[in-house]
């Protein structure tokens, strides 16, 4: 007798539905209950939609879905409707999804039909029935417990939220989350009261007989709604102790990408069914929480992997410069793996002296922080061969140029550049000899808290010219002054170009350093808190609110030294203000360099009680310096000193060159587009002079300040 035969004895149809074609096919038996012919047809989806009660065919859609994901058979009441929507008959379903050959989203549903005597309009199960409201709670509190998910941070916080779940009327008071290690399963967080038979097992074999490790074997859910259940299907992992505190047990798998990566386990104090909907609610969940594990731990491992990655290539311990206060912080903020290639070095030098090294190698990868670390170990080697600045940069940039290795199918070359700022210290003359290659200047903060930036000479990035030479530049710093190398992260990062990052970074640097009140100098721990701020305004809190004018701009590394030379070295007296002093040399070769003199006398001045003559200084000065370059062969020096208090202060500005021959005073016509110099020195300075020297000359010139009333 056939199978089709011996249902129909029993009032049982088959039918048939196909996912990718969406047909379905009743024999005669279930053609007859769902209101068609009694023959064997085959209809469209739309068809055998219009055959059931609307709100059935949605809730057994879900139903479906859930036996698809879980693996497990669907079962459903529908009501058989005809034309007018009159309820002809209920019909209980149950099918099996089964995968199709050669297809990987598809499958077919395989199901029986049979017509019940008692039905449950509105439901879908053998339990209570489900309202609205019920629907409604689960739609929130999915919605609710899936933000919570996405937006934790770390394992733990997701163990947390996870332990926090639940809904009116469907709350578990026990969860246990299980890690797969190898071949044995551990639980790697719980909640719920406890008892001491009834903890749950810490290190288990995966073949153990218990229903974790049934469900990371076959990847299915356990469901146990009795304890005689749970007894019956896993004697061994049973405990007595489970009768005071659970009466049903839901094991699901944690799958990502097809991957079990674990098991949750919810338990209740109260006997639970497990609907379809009450299913379909912990699957959501457990998918949910896989997803949110697997991304956690992936982040904890770059995190793990970058924060070893960067101590490894850091200056292990505080660098200790006798007479200096050296501060410096490294934050990763671009890149997936948040690591990059800047870098900052403290190397001790054969003469004694110390060199502090600070670089940028382009790109945001895990190629970037290895051609980092190379090109460190390399100027640390160079520079410990005793060789100056120029040298270790020139050195370091064939080196680099030699890293360039074919990447890609077709073996193109990938070459990677560099900026550095080398410097050598010199602690007890205050000396800094610098050299850069296509690195930002350093900013030095004076003695009263004036922020000017350092002009140096400087070459090409290391790597695109092996050949290029860096020349060195010294500069002087003076007791009391802070002096800050940075990456173009801590200038550039939020948005900001060059000249309105620097800006930002002025307001934090030009804040007051406040004296320590028991040892007379400056704290000795300001240096840190300076460091923290200036990332701070950058990568902190307040950053959104001075974002630049480039939104787009890309988020970078920041790495930066800070630099004090300890105010107790300085010689002047107590109650006397401090001093300003610059110094600039302008080559005949970089007449362009006016203009960078011109603004550092513009920072100098920036807090001058007259406006008009911080015109005429730098008005003077271009006139100064002009002179040098045109009528002289040999380069300018130029020196510019701010001495006083507040309101009384002196300006001297000094340009010193190479030649003998003395400016004198000329009578220029109206047409002549030179000789008004001196003329204008007589009319602006409050002092001017000429002083002949061993090796040449210099001009100077004095100005007092004065509010614009007095200068009036």
């Amino acid at each position: 007798m056939r199978t089709e035969d011996l249902l129909a004895a029993i009032a049982t149809g088959l039918w048939r539905w196909d996912s990718v074609s969406g047909a379905v096919t009743y024999d005669a038996e279930a053609a007859r209950l769902v209101g068609l012919p009694a023959e064997p047809v085959t209809v469209p989806e739309a068809a055998a939609r219009a055959c059931f009660h609307p709100a059935d065919w949605l809730e057994v859609k879900a139903i479906v879905q859930l036996a698809v994901a879980e693996g497990t058979l669907a079962e459903a009441r529908l009501r058989i409707v005809d034309e007018k929507g009159t309820v002809l008959r209920t019909v209980r379903t149950r099918s099996r999804p089964i995968a199709r050959g050669g297809s990987e989203d598809g499958y077919y549903l395989l199901g029986t039909l049979q017509e019940v005597p008692d039905p449950l309009p509105g439901t879908s199960g053998f339990g209570p029935p489900i309202t609205g409201d019920w629907r409604r709670n689960r739609e929130a509190f999915l919605l609710d417990a899936g933000r919570a998910l996405a937006e934790a941070m770390s394992t733990a916080e997701v163990l947390r939220v996870a332990a926090g779940l639940s809904m009116p009327g469907f709350s578990p008071d026990g969860l246990a989350v299980f890690g797969v290690q190898g071949e044995r399963i551990s639980v790697i967080g719980h909640h719920g009261p406890r008892a001491g038979t009834d903890r749950p097992l810490h290190d288990i074999a995966l073949s153990t007989d218990h229903p974790a490790a049934e469900v990371v074997r076959t990847g299915r859910a356990v469901y146990l709604p009795t304890q005689e259940e749970y007894r019956g299907r896993f004697p061994a992992a049973w405990t007595p102790g489970r009768t005071r505190i659970r009466r049903s047990w839901a094991f699901l798998p944690l799958i990502v990408a097809g991957r079990t990566i674990g098991a949750w386990m919810a338990g209740f104090a109260y006997p639970v069914s497990f609907s379809p909907d009450e299913r379909s609610v912990l699957t959501t969940i457990a998918r949910m929480l896989a997803q949110a594990l697997s991304r956690t731990a992936l982040q904890e491992t770059e995190r793990e992997l970058a924060d070893g990655l960067q101590r490894s290539m850091l200056p292990a311990d505080k660098p200790d410069i006798p007479g200096l206060t050296v501060a410096a912080r490294y934050v990763p903020t671009g890149g997936g793996l948040q690591v990059g290639g800047d870098w900052y070095d403290v190397i001790g030098l054969p003469s004694g002296r110390t060199a502090l090294v600070i670089g940028d190698v382009q790109g945001h990868d895990v190629r970037a922080a290895g051609i980092m670390g190379q090109l460190r170990i390399a100027v640390r080697a160079y520079a410990s061969e005793g060789h100056h600045p120029d040298a270790v940069l020139s050195r370091a940039s064939r080196f680099l140029a030699g890293l360039a290795e074919p990447e890609g199918p077709d073996g193109r070359y990938d070459p990677r550049f560099a900026t550095c700022l080398y410097m050598e210290v010199d602690p007890v003359a205050g000396t800094l000899d610098i050299a850069r290659a296509g690195h930002p200047d350093p900013a030095v903060r004076l003695a009263d808290g004036t922020m000017m930036i350092r002009p140096t000479a400087g070459g090409l990035p290391l790597g695109i010219d092996p050949d290029t030479d860096y020349p060195t530049t010294r500069v002087v710093l003076e007791p009391g002054e802070t002096l800050l190398m940075c990456t173009d992260g801590l200038i550039e990062t939020g948005g900001h170009d060059l000249e309105t990052g620097w800006d930002r970074i002025r307001k934090v640097f030009e804040r007051p350093v406040i004296p320590a009140a028991d040892s007379g100098g400056l704290d000795s721990d300001d240096l840190e808190v300076l460091a923290d701020s200036l990332v701070q305004a950058v990568h902190g809190p307040p950053s959104h609110h001075t974002t630049g004018p480039l939104a787009d701009r890309r988020e970078d590394d920041i790495a930066l030294l800070l630099i004090r030379r300890e105010a107790e070295l300085c010689l002047v007296g107590p109650g006397s203000a401090p001093v300003r002093r610059t110094a600039v040399t302008v080559a005949q070769a970089e007449p362009e360099r006016i203009a960078g003199a011109r603004q550092q006398l513009r920072d100098m001045l920036h807090d001058w009680a007259d406006p008009e003559q911080v015109e005429s200084a730098v008005l003077m000065l271009s006139e100064m310096v002009t002179n040098v370059l045109v009528h002289t062969d040999g380069d300018a020096l130029l020196v510019a000193e701010v001495r006083g208090r507040h309101g009384a202060r002196r300006l001297r500005l000094d340009v010193a060159d190479s030649s003998d021959e003395l400016p004198h005073r000329r009578r220029p016509g109206e047409l002549a587009s030179s000789g008004r110099g001196l003329l204008l020195m007589e009319v602006l300075a409050d002092n001017w002079g000429v002083d002949p020297r061993g090796d040449g000359k210099c001009i100077w010139y004095e100005l007092y300040e004065a509010t614009p009333e007095d200068g009036a």
